[in-house]
């Protein structure tokens, strides 16, 4: 069975936590790619190359997440976006553009709405944070944890999981199931999985303490913003697209057809020429390019 072929590992000390990232390209403007809960920066290695044509890219494994430490924590979104912060300060990146998914692309938006000075625009794909819903087996896995505690790591159980987030399961190659299978077996993982799901989802779906602080400041921000989804997403609904859309002043919205959570894992080639239009063009601010 052969391997996917990734970028080269690197590792950064955030404090006394070892974090895993890669670093693809060479020169112009820095872009942070932030993946969802329970997945790693292999999520992206079907855009990361060509994201990286006229730009350095960096994507890195979230603490608790993928090759990362995983210390005992509260994983909550306050303390993850903490921590990204740490991680742009340690790569002495000033300013950036954001490309999150799902767990990910909250994070990008509480990181612009903190610190706008460092985001030169965003890109949020199928957003965790904007709104109450999420998948009932969300719910589930948050309010009985110990179902994420009994559960193997094996292919079968993988399969079951991508049914719940991508539209067509045989656009999934057996290589990738095979690696998230090992994945799973990682030591801390499902002790981080199960802090983050209780840290932010409860039976009624994604707690209010979580959503509302987003929701009612996405009038704020300010930066360019393309908003994706999938049409048959079914752990966020793509009505909590055009909540964004609605609310942030300068965003653009791409819905995909025949797709599921992870647009860019499901239409890499659209997304990735979708996702470079977008960095490509010039902001307009009162009618002038710029």
């Amino acid at each position: 069975m052969t391997q996917p072929k990734f970028p080269q590992d690197r590792y950064i000390k955030i404090g006394q936590i070892n974090i895993r990232y890669w670093c693809v390209g060479d020169s112009g403007s820095p872009i942070v790619l932030l993946h969802g809960a329970g997945s790693s920066i292999e999520a992206w290695s079907r855009n990361i190359q060509a994201l990286a044509q006229d730009c350095q890219v960096y994507a890195f494994d979230m603490v608790g997440s993928g090759l990362s430490d995983k210390p005992i924590a509260n994983y909550s979104l306050e303390y993850q976006a903490q921590f990204l912060k740490h991680f742009i300060d340690a790569l002495k990146l000033q300013r950036a553009v954001f490309v999150g998914h799902s767990v990910g692309a909250s994070l990008a938006l509480k990181f612009a709405l903190g610190s706008p000075e460092r985001v030169e625009k965003l890109v949020l794909v199928s957003s965790f944070g904007l709104g109450r819903e999420i998948s009932i087996a969300s719910r589930l896995l948050a309010s009985f944890p110990f179902i994420v505690h009994l559960s193997q790591p094996s292919p079968q159980n993988v399969r079951l999981i991508l049914r719940q987030n991508i539209y067509d399961l045989k656009s999934v190659p057996r290589e990738w199931i095979a690696m998230r299978s090992e994945a799973f077996k990682l030591p801390g993982r499902k002790q981080a999985f199960v802090s983050f799901l209780r840290s932010n989802i409860d039976w009624f779906g994604v707690r209010q303490s979580v959503f509302r602080p987003i929701v009612s400041q996405l009038a704020n921000v300010t930066v360019p913003t393309l908003i994706i989804w999938g049409r048959q997403d079914a752990i966020l609904p793509v009505a909590h697209a055009h909540i964004a859309a609605k609310q942030i002043p300068n965003a653009r919205l791409h819905v995909f057809e025949q797709c599921g959570h992870w647009a860019q894992f499901e239409h890499p080639r659209e997304f990735n020429q979708l996702v470079v239009k977008f960095l490509t063009a010039a902001q307009q601010i009162d009618g002038v390019a710029v």
